[in-house]
């Protein structure tokens, strides 16, 4: 009994942890945008091909054969839907929000992703909506309009340009989820998301090469924030992530992920001084709550779930 107590203590420290380091990921990356020049772009690049190669090689040293999904016709075609609509549209839009706005915002948009699974639920496999379903969908429309307007419809508090990078970002986790459930089921974790980080990554070098930009000062607090970004912030995260779920059911994990925009509005709010009013605050809480819902939705039609 205590073994399995301590085991669930462990599970929760590792969820906790790699989820607060995602949320701080997002704080240290616009710190880069609107302070070091950094472009988005640049650190989409250097974010999926170093931790995309990093996780392919820590499969490699488990003894994953991490060259067996390309064996696999169908998942060959998956996998590259995967990594250039999916994970490569993701981790693009998430920084351009940033860029633009702030990582707070940015984060909780994104987190809007359960709502567009329940819309494509409903529209294109005719699924009809439980009242759960509809309440946290009213709820997330309501938690969005009070985050970007802090309940006064006068003015944005938000820059419009970020707010659609958001909801994009939203969109694209959303098809991140789904096209990468059936994979998941035949492919470890490590090495479908190791090989989308690094086939996006990929394609984004031919539009950005990975190499110093020469307006930015590279001095030693731009390369630790670069750091924290791929390696903490990206890497161990994830690898907490999926190591917690040796301890925790993963809609546990999901759960508990949700610690992810929490920390990214505190960090928000504490190191960047972030204005953040009540009506936002509320508004944030509102879209949190969304994401619990529709978490436990899953948790008891188990059948329907999906994995990220």
């Amino acid at each position: 009994m205590a073994t399995q107590v301590s085991s669930r203590i462990k599970g929760l420290m590792m969820v906790i942890t790699g989820a607060a380091l995602w949320g701080l990921s997002g704080t240290a990356a616009q710190v880069l945008f609107q302070e070091k020049q950094i472009t988005a772009e640049w650190l989409v690049v250097v974010r999926m091909m170093l931790a995309g190669s990093a996780l392919l090689l820590f499969a490699a040293c488990k003894r994953m054969a991490i060259f067996s999904i390309w064996t696999d016709a169908k998942s060959i075609v998956n996998l590259l839907l995967f990594g250039f609509f999916g994970m490569l549209g993701v981790q693009y839009t998430y920084f351009a929000s940033i860029a633009t706005g702030n990582a707070a915002t940015a984060t909780l948009l994104q987190y809007l992703a359960p709502v567009y699974i329940v819309l494509y639920a409903m529209v294109v496999q005719k699924h009809r909506p439980s009242k759960e379903a509809v309440f946290a969908i009213v709820l997330a429309l309501l938690g969005t309009f009070l985050l970007i307007t802090n309940g006064s419809t006068g003015e944005l508090k938000v820059p419009l340009i970020s707010v659609g990078w958001g909801i994009l970002s939203g969109v694209a986790l959303a098809f991140y989820t789904l096209s990468s459930a059936q994979m998941l089921k035949q492919w470890h974790s490590t090495i479908v998301v190791g090989w989308g980080m690094v086939i996006g990554g990929g394609v984004m070098c031919f539009v950005v090469p990975p190499f110093p930009l020469p307006l930015v000062r590279w001095d030693a607090q731009t390369w630790l924030l670069i750091l924290f970004v791929v390696v903490f912030g990206t890497l161990f995260a994830f690898l907490l992530f999926v190591e917690s779920i040796r301890y925790l059911s993963p809609t546990e994990s999901s759960l508990l992920s949700s610690v992810e925009p929490l920390s990214a509005v505190i960090a928000s709010i504490a190191f960047l001084h972030v204005p953040f009013g009540l009506f936002q605050a509320i508004g944030a809480v509102c879209i949190m709550v969304t994401v619990l819902l529709l978490s436990q939705k899953k948790e008891r039609h188990p059948s329907h779930s999906t994995s990220t």
